[in-house]
C-alpha cells in the first residue's frame, strides 16, 4: 500500500509508490488478479515493446497536482504542463508507475457520479500519470490514467494530440525528485 498524505481539503495529494522487482507479465497478472479493469489503450501500452518495468525495486515519492495549481489557470498543452512542473522541481514518472500506483492506491475516490461521459478530455476524478509518451502521434497511447467507477478500479490508457489543451482541473501525478527521472525528457522540453 502506498503511503498517502492528504491536503487540507482531504484530497489525497502525495503517495509513496513501490516500483520494480517484477516482470511486465507479473505486473499485469497482479493487476488482473486484483480485479483491475483495462481499456484497449492500456492493453496496447502493456503490449508495446517500448513499455518496460523498473528492474530494481525503488520507492518513489509522487504528488497529484492540478494543471491550475501549476499556475496554468486557463489550461495548457502537455509539454507546457511538464515544462512548468520541471520549473517547480517535479519530474516525469517511470512508465510503470501508473500500473503500480493502481495496484497500491485502491481507495481512490469515485469520479463524479452521474456526470456525463467525456470525450477528448480527462474524465472527472481521473488521475493521469505524467510520463514520457511512447510516441508523439494521435494513434499510439500516450500513457496511463487511474479511475474508479462504480466501485471498480481502472487502469486506462489515453491518446491525444500534442496540441490538446488540458483543463485547469485535470489532475496529473509527477515524481517529487528530479533524480527519479527514469525516462528521457519529452522532446521540446528542456
Amino acid at each position: 500500500m502506498p503511503t498517502t498524505t492528504s491536503a487540507p481539503d482531504n484530497h489525497p495529494r502525495r503517495h509513496t509508490v513501490e516500483l520494480g522487482g517484477i516482470t511486465k507479465a507479473e505486473l499485469r497478472a497482479k493487476l488482473q488478479s486484483a480485479g483491475v479493469q483495462f481499456n484497449p489503450y492500456a492493453i496496447a501500452l502493456f503490449d508495446d515493446d517500448r513499455f518496460a518495468v523498473s528492474e530494481i525495486p525503488v520507492s518513489v515519492e509522487v504528488e497529484e497536482v492540478t494543471v491550475a495549481s501549476l499556475g496554468l489557470i486557463v489550461g495548457a498543452t502537455y509539454d507546457q504542463i511538464v515544462e512548468e512542473a520541471f520549473r517547480r522541481g517535479y519530474a516525469l514518472c517511470h512508465r510503470d508507475l501508473g500500473p503500480q500506483l493502481r495496484l497500491q492506491y485502491r481507495d481512490q475516490p469515485e469520479g463524479l457520479i452521474g456526470s456525463p461521459p467525456t470525450k477528448h478530455c480527462a474524465p472527472p476524478g481521473s488521475i493521469t500519470i505524467a510520463s514520457e509518451p511512447l510516441a508523439h502521434d494521435e494513434v499510439t497511447p500516450r500513457g496511463f490514467y487511474l479511475r474508479k467507477m462504480d466501485g471498480v478500479l481502472w487502469l486506462r490508457g489515453y491518446c491525444c494530440a500534442d496540441s490538446h489543451i488540458w483543463s485547469p482541473d485535470d489532475v496529473l501525478v509527477f515524481a517529487r525528485d528530479a533524480v527519479l527521472l527514469m525516462d528521457p525528457l519529452p522532446s521540446g522540453v528542456a
